[in-house]
């Protein structure tokens, strides 16, 4: 168990630097078509809008793994809240629950988007869409990794103990 705490805790650390690394690397393409569009210095590049794109599409896809591990994702209050730590665990459950759901869909239609994109290329910049497809699948499997460390880690508190970790 503390291996894999471990490892995800790595996993999770690189996922925070590439998210800042993508995000840096979106000011480039974005800041070319800002100054090709209202000044005559440079030409119109067509590949900057899709590589935003892409740039756009990691990010959302790495910063919605980082907002599972970190529970700063967007959460709705339908049942009451717990006043015991059992009932909050209960309730975290409830709500990784549907989380891995959406998360399975992701890993199991993100791999059959992965195979459609294998042998296509974007046409303006010439990346194989393998690698912008393949976002969908780290997501989903990054999502199914920090919710079951969240499940191991209140899993005291569900069987009877007093204390999680989250």
């Amino acid at each position: 168990m503390a291996g894999f705490k471990k490892f995800l805790a790595g996993y999770f650390w690189l996922q925070q630097q590439i998210i800042t690394i993508l995000i840096f690397l979106l000011v480039v393409p974005v800041t070319l078509q800002i100054v090709s569009r209202y000044t005559e210095l440079i030409p119109r590049y067509i590949w900057t809008e899709e590589a935003a794109r892409f740039l756009f599409i990691w990010i959302i896809s790495i910063g919605s793994a980082i907002a599972v591990r970190e529970q700063t994702h967007f959460n709705v209050d339908v049942l009451p809240k717990p006043k015991t730590a059992r009932g909050k665990a209960l309730a975290v459950l409830a709500v990784d629950l549907s989380m891995l759901a959406m998360a399975v869909i992701f890993v199991w239609y993100g791999w059959e988007f992965v195979k459609f994109g294998y042998n296509q290329t974007s046409e303006l910049t010439g990346i194989n869409m393998v690698f912008i497809f393949g976002s969908f699948l780290l997501a989903g499997v990054s999502w199914v990794a920090f919710i079951v460390e969240r499940t191991l880690d209140n899993l005291p508190v569900l069987i009877g103990g007093v204390n999680g970790s989250r």
